[in-house]
């Protein structure tokens, strides 16, 4: 009979145990210990470089013991006349005031995670405090610099709504960053006391080297807290295909042709160089949307979408339930030969981590087929993964007419809408407003109801005197504009009685915001 130690004693009220980090435990915590050098030191290091780099004539003739020539080269100059000892002890001098700056900043940017905020507060001189509450998170993001990877580091960043109301730490371990987020995201996910499982040590501990490589090549540190297939794999053939067939690339192409033209006719480069710098910001933009639509996946986890993308610079973000106010689905006029759409959302932050387009991370799949996106589709908005309410996502990415409960543009409108009156339209969907644009460049727009702020009926004097209406469906500011025009008037009055009254019922039944509260 042996005797068996008595179980462990819960976790005090305050804590929140998380998978290999104690860091959401109510107290301050500091960063990582590399943070100096990754937010300042690194300009230091290349400036140092630089300087070395354009005085290397005279640092080699110095070594040869040769004497330096004061003509004019700081070098030289230094090495004539005794200079260069005080001058190495001035540099020096400049260097540990430098390095104290950085040391004593370290040592006052410290942070906790309570059960209600995240709160961080820095400044050496000017101190700042910025509190995030747990309740508006609605993202949390983790970002990998190479640099940063090289020392095990990692850049957390939590979106909470509002303006400017983001709340950044950079920088923390990997591992701890990792953990963290899961514990921010248990926290607002309503759990309170919820002590997760043991850290799995398959392999055993591994080196220093051999975990600073398996942080380079993998963006997960820690792969069974996903799944580890993502739901649809973006192929490179396909991507630079997508970018090829792009709008933008085309307008590239079209100022440069035309730019080039005017030179060769006129004889003069001015025609170059005045489009020059719009063709330089549209050339970074078209590189970033590559290098950022690399190494993509989407996947589920219990706290919601995991998007990851990037290629020297990792960054996988975590959008719980109930965080995204309207999605899109689109297509580019050259895009539908082969069937290909791209997803954009709406959220109530802006993450400070560039997406796959170049903006606050609103592109969810920056390429892929109707199927891809109708899994992508059921993993944004479950309440539309059944079969039926997919089946009029399909006919409304794709189709025109009333199929599928849509209702359209009258006839009359064709003067407004020459092309598009016959797609022009709307649908309804248990928890969900679908509404319907263009013909040239299709697009879908999806509104969950719970995330409705308003709605908006309007009448300019030729759509009063063709009898149509304009409607507008609010939510937060984004790249996205939920509106549809052109529709009748007696149907959008119908429409805009009916989904009120529906968007009060749903916001009153919403939970999303707290997805385990159940959990104990």
């Amino acid at each position: 009979m042996t005797n068996q130690a008595p179980p462990p004693p819960p976790p005090p009220p305050s804590a929140t145990v998380g998978l290999g980090t104690r860091l959401a435990d109510g107290e301050w915590h500091r960063l990582h210990p590399a943070t100096p050098l990754l937010r300042g030191g690194l300009v230091l290091i290349f400036i140092i470089g630089w300087i070395l780099s354009q005085a290397r004539e005279s640092l080699f003739n110095l070594l040869l013991g040769q004497r330096g020539r004061d003509d004019g080269d700081p070098i030289g100059y230094l090495t004539t006349g005794g200079r260069l000892p005080l001058a190495l002890l001035a540099i020096a001098g400049v260097l540990i005031i430098l390095v104290g700056i950085f040391y004593l900043s370290w040592r006052v940017h410290e942070f906790r995670i309570t059960d209600e905020v995240v709160e961080v507060r820095s400044g050496l001189i000017i101190r700042s405090n910025r509190k995030g509450r747990l309740d508006r998170i609605q993202g949390v993001n983790i970002v990998r610099p190479f640099f940063a990877r090289l020392v095990g580091a990692a850049r957390l960043e939590i979106d909470v709504a509002g303006h400017d109301a983001n709340v950044r730490l950079d920088y923390l371990s990997s591992s701890n960053a990792d953990g963290l987020r899961r514990d921010i995201l248990n926290l607002a996910s309503g759990t309170r006391q919820r002590e997760a499982a043991e850290v799995q040590a398959a392999g055993g501990p591994k080196s220093f080297v051999e975990q600073r490589v398996s942080e380079l090549l993998a963006p997960e540190l820690h792969p069974d807290t996903a799944p580890a297939e993502s739901v649809v794999k973006v192929h490179a053939g396909r991507l630079i295909g997508s970018i090829v067939l792009h709008d933008t690339t085309l307008t590239f192409l079209v100022f440069l042709i035309a730019g080039g033209a005017v030179s060769v006719v006129t004889g003069h480069a001015f025609a170059v160089f005045f489009v020059l710098p719009f063709l330089f910001g549209l050339g970074s933009f078209i590189v970033r949307r590559f290098t950022k639509s690399l190494q993509y996946s989407i996947a589920a986890t219990p706290d919601g979408v995991r998007v990851g993308f990037g290629l020297l610079t990792l960054s996988n973000e975590t959008l719980p339930p109930g965080r995204i106010h309207s999605v899109q689905v689109r297509q580019p006029l050259l895009w539908r030969f082969p069937g290909w759409w791209e997803i954009r959302v709406n959220r109530a932050s802006k993450s400070n981590a560039k997406g796959a387009d170049g903006q606050h991370n609103t592109t969810i799949l920056p390429v892929g087929n109707l199927d891809e996106v109708l899994r992508v589709l059921g993993l944004l908005l479950p309440s539309l993964s059944a079969v039926e309410a997919l089946d009029v996502v399909r006919l409304g990415i794709s189709s025109t007419g009333t199929a599928g409960g849509f209702v359209t543009s009258p006839k009359r409108a064709r003067i407004v809408r020459w092309f598009s009156w016959r797609r022009n339209g709307y649908a309804r969907l248990p928890g969900a407003i679908l509404l319907r644009t263009g013909a040239i460049w299709r697009q879908l727009t999806i509104v969950p109801e719970p995330r409705v702020q308003s709605i908006g009926l309007h009448q300019g004097p030729v759509y009063r005197r063709l009898g149509l209406a304009h409607l507008d469906v609010h939510t937060v500011t984004g790249p996205i504009r939920a509106e549809l025009g052109a529709m009748d008037r007696d149907v959008a009055l119908d429409f805009f009685d009916r989904v009120s009254r529906s968007v009060v019922a749903a916001v009153g039944a919403d939970a999303t915001h707290r997805w385990r509260s159940g959990e104990v």
